[in-house]
């Protein structure tokens, strides 16, 4: 789920240590304080995020970073330098060793002028066929370097885990059926407030598939999510202080929709809100059947007077609806 995002124009320069400081700082703030304070935050970034400002940043409010770094002269030496022995395999997303791909730490290089701790950490493998190496690329290898200040001899799980970085293009894919796409304004204020309705639109998703839905749907994407409960076709009606959500029954995902309809009860119950009072209906004097009165003498006086009503409410009174709790009511799922 992304926390933080920002609008830039489009000659923004793709290493702008400002820029970058703010979207963490604005991701920090979404975290509860608790866990800022106790838990390790790791933030990571392409070779862009490799600023001295920004990793400052970090080292100064105790975040753990890794960023990519670039190949350069004093990297490329270090890296021929190396003995065979140097190299450990690499590891794929499950922690296990690979069979294209090894790494090694450059102790040898000067990172006197980066934060305290900092280390880099070069990977080698051989290119897929078709691919196309550079002439720096030594002994047909091609070679990827980080900058973290991540302690410990397990590197492999270091590396591994600065690849886990790629996730943010999911998240980038993600917006974009989400509607950032294309952005729908020509004024950029107005285009920054669709980036946060986007945002939201972002977590409504997250929360829905966390909270509501199991199996694939709880995993697959928004368009996808969208053909299958999104755009389904429903009617909401209600009967007896019930909400009745009638489903197509020929959809395939009218179950799954009825069952993430009926998880919320148990998911928005407040545990220390008290629930409410049931006020009384407001109700009127039932009417007085049609008799006629008469006098003394038997005789009938005229037309009997029109019943007696009751006071008429407030306005807030008249729209009010009594209430019995504050646990929402299950919708309940008709196929017909």
């Amino acid at each position: 789920m992304p926390l933080a995002a920002l609008l830039r124009p489009g000659n923004a320069s793709a290493n702008t240590a400002a820029d970058h400081t703010r979207v963490l700082a604005n991701a920090l703030e979404q975290l509860p304080r608790e866990l800022c304070e106790s838990a390790e935050i790791l933030m990571r970034a392409d070779s862009a995020g490799a600023t001295h400002e920004l990793l400052d940043f970090c080292h100064d409010a105790n975040i753990r970073f890794s960023v990519g770094y670039d190949l350069n002269e004093a990297v490329r030496a270090a890296i021929i330098e190396l003995p065979d022995t140097a190299w450990t395999a690499a590891q794929d997303a499950a922690g296990q060793p690979r069979a294209n791909g090894q790494i090694a730490e450059l102790s040898e290089l000067d990172l006197s002028a980066w934060p305290a701790g900092s280390r880099v950490i070069v990977r080698r493998e051989r290119p897929h066929p078709g691919a196309q190496l550079a002439f720096t690329d030594h002994d047909g290898h091609r070679f990827q370097a980080i900058l973290t200040d991540q302690a410990g001899p397990a590197i492999a799980a270091i590396e591994r885990l600065h690849r886990a970085h790629a996730r943010v293009e999911d998240r980038i894919r993600t917006a974009k059926s989400c509607g950032l796409k294309k952005l729908p304004f020509r004024d950029f204020d107005a285009n920054h407030l669709w980036l946060q309705l986007v945002l939201i639109a972002q977590e409504l998703i997250f929360y829905t598939q966390t909270l509501l839905l199991t199996g694939e749907l709880a995993r697959c994407e928004p368009k996808r999510l969208r053909y299958r409960l999104l755009h389904t076709a429903a009617r909401l009606t209600y009967h007896a202080r019930q909400a009745v959500l009638r489903l197509p029954a020929a959809w395939p995902w009218a179950g799954e929709l009825a069952a993430a309809f009926a998880r919320p009860a148990r998911h928005l119950t407040h545990p220390s809100r008290p629930a409410r009072r049931r006020s009384a209906p407001h109700t009127s004097a039932p009417a007085c059947p049609p008799t006629t009165q008469r006098s003394l003498g038997g005789a009938p006086t005229g037309p009997p007077p029109p019943p007696k009503r009751s006071p008429k409410p407030s306005p807030t009174e008249s729209h009010a609806r009594p209430v019995t709790t504050t646990t929402p009511q299950p919708l309940m799922h008709d196929p017909g």
